[in-house]
């Protein structure tokens, strides 16, 4: 939001795989309605949360917000978020479609015990170079990657260049880096900040409304408060989990974006409108 203030021609895409889905508001730490109004953003509220939304689904819809921002001579400032979705439209991946029957058949079987080491000895079988790319416990990749290997013909990593290749891009990354200790507390105040903002509320409502989909009921801070509202834990454990998992979400974020060399990375202690410097003159995208 600084930078686009300072820049009129800035307009915000949100690259967020959870920011798409209506009224999954404070869990997802989406613009507030006061930012949306002061800068136009794209990217957000794009459908409800009990329908399915795919890469494919959102690298078509950035590429049209990009072309949209082009049109009228704007800048688009792409906000990540999501690894696999800003590696869609940095890299112009080659995506796979979506095949719901075959993903639905899978994640049944991924959720019965020992599902997912049996799913994943499946794609060491049919396509060892997307095993190789993925830990063997990441049940959405390992659903994702047979998906298509089934549904297609195709083996998953046919596609595109791999999210292990680094073409070269106009777009230019930066990453904000904090210390460890003080990212572990800053994830923590924010739980607790988004319970303080009607977090719990906010659940019960999407929970009154059409069954979420997967995706949406998964989302960190969601799940485990639909989990306590459901009776199986007390609202101090989900609390707790979320954090937990919060942070163990943050090192996977890192882990995915260090590989990647074209990032710029400012490493900040306590303010990043600080420590970040404004790249002047450089079109992104």
């Amino acid at each position: 939001m600084a930078v686009a203030e300072q820049h009129a021609a800035v307009e915000i895409v949100a690259v967020d795989a959870m920011q798409v889905y209506r009224g999954m508001d404070i869990g997802t730490a989406k613009p507030s309605l006061a930012d949306q109004q002061r800068v136009r953003h794209h990217g957000i509220d794009l459908v409800d949360p009990s329908a399915s939304f795919t890469v494919a689904e959102f690298q078509q819809m950035a590429d049209r917000a990009l072309v949209d921002i082009g049109s009228r001579g704007g800048c688009a400032l792409l906000v990540a978020g999501t690894g696999l979705y800003l590696a869609a439209l940095v890299n112009e991946l080659d995506l796979p479609g979506s095949f719901p029957e075959v993903r639905t058949r899978l994640e049944d079987e991924a959720a019965a015990p020992g599902g997912v080491a049996v799913l994943f000895g499946r794609l060491l079988q049919l396509d060892p170079d997307a095993a190789a790319r993925m830990e063997p416990t990441n049940a959405r990749r390992i659903v994702r990657a047979l998906e298509v290997c089934e549904g297609s013909g195709r083996r998953f990593s046919s596609f595109g260049p791999g999210l292990e290749t680094y073409p070269a891009t106009d777009i230019v990354q930066i990453g904000i880096r904090w210390p460890r200790e003080r990212l572990a507390g800053r994830i923590a105040e924010r739980v607790h900040r988004m319970m303080e903002q009607g977090l719990l509320d906010e659940v019960r409502r999407l929970l009154d409304g059409a069954e979420l989909s997967r995706t949406a009921h998964q989302a960190l801070g969601y799940k485990e408060l639909i989990d306590h509202l459901e009776g199986r834990c007390s609202l101090d454990e989900a609390i707790e989990t979320i954090i937990t998992r919060t942070r163990q979400f943050a090192t996977r974020q890192d882990r995915w974006f260090r590989r990647d060399p074209r990032i710029r990375w400012v490493d900040i202690e306590d303010n990043p409108l600080e420590a970040v410097p404004i790249v002047e003159h450089e079109v992104v995208r």
